[in-house]
């Protein structure tokens, strides 16, 4: 048995348009953008969907939007996915980068958020 939960929805810029898209997504959906210090690549936007992590990340890659899955155990979440028609397209430390039917990307990494809103959000599975 494990556990998950949407952890955060992403929104991906190229790394010289991701100051643009910060000032974009702010403005239109009236939060304050707050970059994270220990992650310089992150521009969190602060309670833009209230009870996720909503962020825009500077990346060498396409533009695009993808699912932050957290979970306490990645083997067992990763293959749940896969058994659901997900493959795996790359692997950084824990966290897994799936691309899932249609063609999304989501990541798989562990438990981010505090252990109380984790135990009360997350389903669990067999």
């Amino acid at each position: 048995m494990h556990r998950s939960r949407v952890y955060a929805v992403l929104i991906d810029a190229p790394r010289d348009e991701a100051a643009r898209a910060v000032a974009f997504w702010s403005a239109a959906l009236g939060v304050t953008a707050r970059p994270l210090p220990a992650a310089p690549q992150y521009t969190r936007l602060h309670q833009a969907l209230p009870g996720v992590n909503t962020a825009v990340q500077a990346v060498d890659d396409a533009p695009r939007m993808h699912l932050d899955i957290e979970t306490d155990d990645i083997d067992a979440e990763t293959a749940r996915l896969v058994a659901l028609g997900a493959e795996q397209v790359s692997q950084w430390q824990e966290c897994r980068t799936l691309r899932v039917p249609g063609g999304h990307l989501v990541c798989v990494l562990p438990v981010e958020s505090d252990a109380e809103t984790f135990r009360a959000q997350a389903n669990v599975w067999p």
